[in-house]
């Protein structure tokens, strides 16, 4: 099995947060620093992991999955803690709060 690439990623978005369209946030959401996405800014990331339970400030894990938006320029990268495995259901359920609003698929790595 080949090691899956690390990524450190900037939490601005912790557990708990609420974004003014009043979505809370039930896993920590922020971005990679210096790595571009489809929409000009930092990369986006959601962390799944079932070892991480708490709101974090950074985090550094490997890249488990992308998320695929067909209706919006952005794709959404899910890290995971290194050696985590994580499963569709469980990305598709963890991301549910924000990816029920466009049509998405999840391509796991």
């Amino acid at each position: 099995m080949t090691a899956r690439k690390q990524y450190r990623a900037v939490i601005d978005r912790p557990i708990g947060y609420q974004d003014s369209y009043g979505n809370i946030y039930p896993i920590n959401y922020g971005y990679i620093p210096n790595l571009l996405g489809g929409d000009g800014e930092w990369q986006d990331v959601y962390v799944v992991s079932e070892k991480v339970s708490t709101p974090l400030e950074e985090f550094e894990g490997e890249l488990a999955a992308i998320i695929y938006r067909a209706d919006d320029v952005e794709t959404k990268w899910v890290l995971t803690t290194a050696g985590e495995t994580v499963i569709y259901d469980q990305i598709k359920q963890a991301t549910h709060f924000l990816e029920q609003y466009f049509t998405a698929t999840i391509e796991l790595l």
